[in-house]
């Protein structure tokens, strides 16, 4: 029994598992070590750091367009590249690229967010449109073709406007955050739909070599729990509504299969990465050949690219043209092109050409 002058004892928090002298304020998602902040803070950056180093994303003198969204993974990739770049002396040019797809109470918000990035990471921004480049939003698309297939349309246009962009801006590479969770989801969908061109490379983390402008992927191996939790503790600004378009994606039940996983083993996440790496195509398999589409000279294996054809069948009343895989196209593609009831010429709108 106490004593009636006893104090009663004070319950020590768990310390940081790293320094032992901060409590901890933390359990990471991707080790469940547990830790105080300033130490997340430093793991978190030095592994994207070494990332960069060992896979030799970035030369000096480089520059490089960050794909930026406004949400939590391109916010946070441009601050930590922004951070990285001075301290480690990268001698990097940074920029911010962002895609107006034109849908309206999502990202028009959303780039008013990387608008404040602009001032707040002191970097010059530059922002393509799709209606720019293409004659169409997304908002015009989704009201012809409805609420399925959406996605297949934004997916391509925005790749090739992003290709664009970086163009436009001159930069010598392109640094997207596609964070660990994307690419194993990745993994997954390229399984099931059982594309091996793109399973082949989907794990790497730079892409596009043979293209105009590679692509890298400075956070491959960084989980998205705790690129949000680095956001939050940081107080960093980004919006994080969804797309008001993509509850209906395919590639939702890849991310809920992976959120599945992660709870009962989080190195699943990296497993499924290590897995895709690991996959050897086998010699005898035909593989599509790489080319360039004869409309608008982007890379591409078929005579005409995936975004020529979808925009023509927009252009023709036609929006199921270009959906699924692509058989190619009738020899009066062309003629059909410019009959569209009442729209513009499709040789008006080249959808993918970097010449500018």
């Amino acid at each position: 029994m106490e004593g009636a002058d006893s104090k009663p004892v004070k319950v020590r928090g768990r310390q940081c598992c790293i320094c032992d002298k901060r409590r901890a304020a933390l359990k990471r998602p991707k080790t469940l070590e547990q830790i105080c902040r300033e130490c997340f803070y430093e793991v978190f950056e030095e592994e994207i750091h070494q990332v960069i180093v060992q896979n030799q994303l970035f030369k000096p003198g480089e520059r490089i367009a960050i794909g930026a969204s406004g949400g939590k993974d391109s916010t946070v990739l441009a601050y930590v590249l922004s951070e990285l770049n001075r301290r480690h002396n990268y001698g990097l040019d940074l920029f911010l690229l962002s895609v107006d797809e034109g849908i309206t109470g999502y990202r028009d918000d959303s780039l008013e967010t990387v608008k404040r990035n602009e001032i707040q990471y002191r970097l010059p921004l530059k922002i393509v449109s799709y209606k720019d480049l293409y004659g169409w939003t997304m908002d015009e698309i989704v009201k012809m073709i409805g609420l399925k297939n959406n996605c297949t349309f934004c997916g391509v246009f925005r790749r090739q406007a992003l290709d664009r962009g970086a163009a436009l801006l001159k930069v010598d590479k392109l640094a997207t955050g596609h964070n660990a969770d994307d690419i194993a989801e990745t993994v997954l969908l390229n399984i099931l739909r059982g594309d091996i061109a793109r399973l082949s490379r989907c794990t790497s983390i730079v892409t596009g070599e043979d293209g105009p402008i590679p692509r890298c992927k400075p956070f491959k191996y960084t989980y998205e729990k705790e690129i949000v939790m680095y956001a939050y503790f940081k107080r960093l600004d980004y919006f994080s509504t969804e797309c008001i378009y993509s509850p209906n994606a395919y590639r939702g039940f890849a991310r809920e299969f992976i959120k599945d996983l992660e709870r009962m083993r989080p190195r699943a996440i990296l497993d499924i990465i290590q897995s895709g790496e690991d996959f050897r195509i086998s010699t005898s398999t035909k593989m599509p050949e790489q080319g360039t589409c004869e409309r608008c000279g982007y890379i591409s294996s078929q005579k005409w690219c995936k975004a020529c054809v979808l925009l023509e069948g927009l252009n023709r009343g036609l929006p199921k043209l270009g959906i699924g895989r692509s058989r190619g196209l009738n020899n009066d593609h062309t003629k059909g092109a410019k009959e569209s009831n009442g729209t513009k010429s499709f040789e008006s709108k080249q959808c993918g050409t970097l010449d500018f």
